[in-house]
């Protein structure tokens, strides 16, 4: 009896021991220049200005058996936002806006993953931006996961919001720009 307990204990060790071996950390690969976080914004309702955040790092945390488990932490430098015109991205980053001195990081801190079908889920989390934080979720899309081609292995991720910057307490330019759109597109090293 005592050699049945100890045995039924020990695989049962194993068997939890080896569903927590399958969550794995990933580092976002922003060195290699395979991740971004894009936006788009109405300019006067004629049409969209677009943008990215040049500099951001990250990590995440991830189980294809287990999505539910996942994490994910963003940091992204404010003042490194490019719209491809130099004074409007002066201007964005100014008191009028981000307030870039003010607020040099805006950072998400995933709290929730929600399955929402075999490749997609929600994605929620504190945003902090501009001095407040608040809970957005994101639309997620799970690109795949393997090797790569340097002996690494890797997971992409693609995933999407609207914010109302009033929420964060920046006054867009007009009307129709009280909303951002963001597209972050991820692809992380596994760690080991």
């Amino acid at each position: 009896m005592l050699k049945k307990t100890f045995a039924a204990l020990a695989l049962g060790t194993a068997l939890i021991s080896a569903g927590q071996a399958m969550a794995a950390d990933y580092k976002i690969d922003t060195e290699g220049q395979h991740a971004f976080v894009d936006w788009k914004i109405s300019h006067l309702g004629y049409s969209f200005i677009h943008g990215t955040f040049k500099k951001f790092d990250g990590d995440f945390t991830w189980d294809s058996a287990k999505p539910e488990a996942s994490k994910i932490n963003v940091k992204l430098d404010t003042a490194s936002l490019w719209s491809n015109h130099a004074e409007r991205d002066k201007h964005i980053a100014s008191k009028d806006f981000l307030d870039v001195k003010k607020y040099p990081e805006a950072k998400f801190v995933s709290t929730s993953v929600k399955s929402t079908g075999e490749k997609t889920a929600d994605v929620t989390g504190d945003l902090t931006m501009h001095g407040v934080t608040k809970p957005v979720t994101f639309k997620a899309t799970f690109n795949g996961e393997g090797k790569d081609p340097w002996g690494g292995e890797r997971a992409g991720f693609n995933a999407t919001t609207t914010l109302n910057l009033n929420d964060f307490g920046i006054k867009g330019p007009g009307a129709t720009s009280q909303t951002l759109d963001l597209d972050i597109s991820v692809e992380g090293v596994k760690q080991k």
